[in-house]
């Protein structure tokens, strides 16, 4: 089943492995930094998270799975308010 129509399998699929790698990039980069005394850039973090979730919805979209569309949507949410907080905390 596909929710959209217009965007070709192939492009999906790319936009699906594009995501998979912004995500594992994300929890790579974080895990290099358990244990070292500086935090990881919330920015590239966040960001990179809140980028791939929205590719993998992308391709979601045009072969469709609910239970993994709604765990990248929530994935996308969680990215986004880790972003908007680490706007408020850099300008506070």
């Amino acid at each position: 089943m596909s929710l959209i129509t217009g965007i070709p399998e192939e492009l999906a699929t790319a936009c699906g492995f594009a995501g998979m790698s912004l995500c594992v990039f994300a929890y790579g980069y974080t895990t290099a930094f358990t244990g070292k005394p500086r935090e990881p850039n919330p920015f590239v973090q966040h960001g990179a998270n809140l980028a791939g979730a929205l590719l993998l919805v992308i391709s979601l979209l045009v072969d469709t799975n609910a239970a993994s569309l709604a765990m990248e949507s929530l994935w996308a949410a969680i990215a986004f308010v880790g972003l908007i907080r680490a706007m408020m905390g850099k300008n506070a």
